[in-house]
């Protein structure tokens, strides 16, 4: 049996340095300089196994196994998700609906910067409240591109917008997660993690709208986004405290849409950014935008309803399997698979053994759930099966090395997992003091920009939080929460979400680029939720933590 040692080198601080290099190791090969994301993450996978065997002492066979564990619950976790999230759109492209969709959108507004927000933040909340696992950056990002942004752009905007809802992504699973871990009532939580994010949430849509456009969209459109972000936050804040935190991010999302919409038919820009011209419906070079529906005067009422149909469907299919009791009933039996992983004998300090347990929960899973939507939506756009079946294996072959990005990151997620890297990180944060309180949504970004989930982050460090809270004379609530609002910071740089946008947007092999447009912004809305944080652990916002 392997027993974990968080401190090896005995000093804390030697320890974490050494912790901290494989994450290092792909940030620097990503945004310094310039690798492929396959090979930064495979490279900073040989380093996090060095250093766990080292360092660590973590015997070889159980380094490889925890590596190889790591890469299978990828294929469930992200994988299978996102090939049915592509799979959906190119199917979409094939029936021409696609192009459709793009002129429906210009139905919501004729600007393209407020589509943007419509779509990025607004409809990928709804999303992510819904799926999660990067489907909303996969499924938002091809949508862009059909209100005209070109591919990189489309990718961050995307990932720039899967911050505010990330916290309450998946029915609220993060929260559910945290409550689970430090065996405490999982609402508290979900309140403070609302009065947190929500301040966010202000902030990024006016962020899409400098990326998207600029200086001038901000001088132009600021509006539209400040009636995004206030109606999003004040009504993350509302849900999560008066109702279920497990709604707040749909509740969020289509109180923001609707109010968006209605305030773009009584306010207009002083300048219009239009999408990109197209011919006949669509640009002369791109299937995608090719018209094969309707006429040069206008797509029929059915014809829209029909590009809206796919996404209509996955929304159903998700609201319907978070209902008791069909719940329950996709939980249970041959629909999930528990085994213990085969050759994990792993100890935490204390000598209790760690369950390293995989879970196929097939059935319920975002992915399947996806795949079945993709069944019905070839069905309702008559599409026939052998052009769905070709079409899956062109999708499968448009990821291309994003697969090894993925499963190589996973990987290494669970090496410095189970041999204890990523705990000696949270244990030096959090042996800040007092301090602790402006550093707390740092542990989280570290577990995010590592694992790439912030349920994942919350499994790791939610007791650590609590944990330092109690020894500081600080709310566990206020340390727990900004562990999961920290983390949602990291989701745009993680190498799984760009991993994701790159396979969505057919640029692989440019995820460097992409990790150098978002790194920033990560930065700052970390730095701000840092200081909103501190503020609340101070009289100054102290009367908002629950």
């Amino acid at each position: 049996m392997f027993q974990q040692n968080f401190n090896p080198t005995g000093s804390l601080l030697l320890s974490a340095l050494l912790a901290a290099l494989p994450l290092a190791t792909v940030l620097v090969l990503l945004g310094v300089l310039k690798w492929k994301a396959h090979w930064a993450g495979l490279a900073a996978l040989a380093v996090g196994l060095v250093v766990a065997v080292a360092a660590y002492k973590m015997p070889v066979g159980q380094a490889l196994d925890a590596g190889l564990f790591g890469a299978a619950r990828s294929v469930l976790l992200i994988l299978w998700i996102t090939f049915n999230a592509i799979w959906i759109y190119n199917l979409t492209v094939k029936s021409g609906h696609f192009a459709v969709l793009q002129r429906a959108f210009s139905g919501i507004s004729d600007d393209q910067r407020i589509q943007a927000i419509v779509i990025a933040f607004c409809f990928g909340a709804l999303i992510e409240a819904l799926a999660g696992g990067g489907s909303p950056i996969a499924i938002c990002a091809i949508m862009l591109i059909a209100v005209g942004f070109d591919p990189l752009k489309a990718a961050a905007l995307a990932l720039v917008a899967n911050t505010a809802p990330v916290a309450f992504g998946g029915m609220g699973n993060p929260i559910t997660i945290l409550g689970a871990v430090t065996e405490s009532a999982p609402d508290p939580f979900g309140a403070m993690a609302g009065r947190q994010t929500a301040f966010i949430a202000i902030f990024v849509p006016f962020i899409l709208l400098f990326i998207a456009d600029g200086r001038r969209g901000l001088r132009q459109a600021w509006p539209a986004a400040l009636v995004a972000g206030l109606s999003f936050g004040a009504t993350q804040i509302f849900v999560s405290s008066a109702f279920d935190y497990r709604l707040t991010d749909i509740a969020a999302s289509l109180v923001s849409a609707v109010v968006l919409i209605i305030f773009g038919k009584l306010w207009r820009p002083s300048e219009r950014v239009l999408p990109v011209p197209t011919i006949a419906g669509g640009s002369v070079d791109d299937p995608a935008f090719v018209r094969k529906h309707g006429s040069p005067a206008g797509d029929t009422t059915a014809d829209r309803i029909l590009a809206f149909a796919p996404y209509a469907i996955i929304i159903v299919l998700f609201a319907l399997s978070v209902i008791e009791p069909l719940k329950t009933w996709l939980g249970e039996g041959w629909r999930t698979y528990k085994f213990l992983w085969p050759g994990a004998d792993i100890a935490n300090p204390a000598g209790k053994p760690v369950k390293v347990e995989y879970v196929l929960n097939w059935a319920s899973a975002p992915g399947t759930l996806l795949f079945l939507s993709g069944i019905l939506t070839f069905l309702v756009l008559r599409i026939g099966v052998g052009t769905a079946i070709k079409t899956y294996g062109e999708t499968l072959r448009q990821f291309g090395w994003a697969i090894v990005t993925i499963l190589a990151v996973f990987a290494l997620a669970f090496v410095m997992q189970y041999s204890g890297q990523i705990q000696t990180l949270g244990l030096f944060l959090a042996g800040a003091g007092a301090f602790f309180a402006f550093l707390s949504p740092v542990v989280g970004w570290f577990g995010v920009a590592i694992t790439g989930t912030d349920a994942g982050s919350n499994a790791l460090f939610g007791v650590l939080q609590t944990t330092a809270a109690g020894k500081l004379g600080e709310s566990p609530v206020l340390f727990g929460a900004a562990n999961s609002s920290g983390g949602v910071m990291a989701k745009m740089i993680s190498p799984q979400s760009l991993a994701i946008g790159a396979a969505a947007v057919g640029i692989v092999g440019k995820e460097g680029e992409m990790f150098r447009r978002v790194v920033g912004w990560s930065a700052l809305l970390l730095l701000g939720l840092c200081v909103i944080v501190y503020l609340e652990s101070t009289p100054v916002l102290g009367w908002l933590v629950p």
